[in-house]
């Protein structure tokens, strides 16, 4: 979940820069808020990801999942799939969310085992 944390780093840094480019107002203010928020999940993902999985704890495996899924899942609907980014360069941070989600599935169900 860590490397996707990052990615989600570089999303709200071009949320922040959109944002810069915009005249002051409502608009402008609710692009840093988005990038806000982004930035909000991405420390999150990475504390969690660092404090709690590295250690096998389920309660940071549901945490990062939770977090995660609400984050890229609304990037997929809301960015992706109306063509708002261009699908290569945009499945990075759900690919890596897909792989994480599933590596930290596996070793949450091995331990459980």
């Amino acid at each position: 979940m860590w490397a996707g944390g990052c990615s989600t780093f570089w999303r709200l840094y071009q949320v922040y820069k959109l944002g810069s480019g915009m005249p002051a107002g409502m608009v402008q203010g609710r692009l840093f808020q988005s990038a806000w928020n982004l930035a909000y999940f991405a420390l999150f993902v990475s504390v969690v990801a660092v404090v709690y999985n590295w250690h096998n704890s389920s309660l940071g495996y549901w945490l990062n999942l939770a977090a995660a899924s609400v984050t890229d899942i609304g990037f997929i609907i809301f960015i992706l799939a109306p063509g708002h980014a261009p699908a290569r360069l945009g499945s990075v941070g759900p690919t890596l969310w897909l792989l994480a989600t599933s590596f930290s599935t596996l070793g949450v169900l091995a331990i459980a085992a």
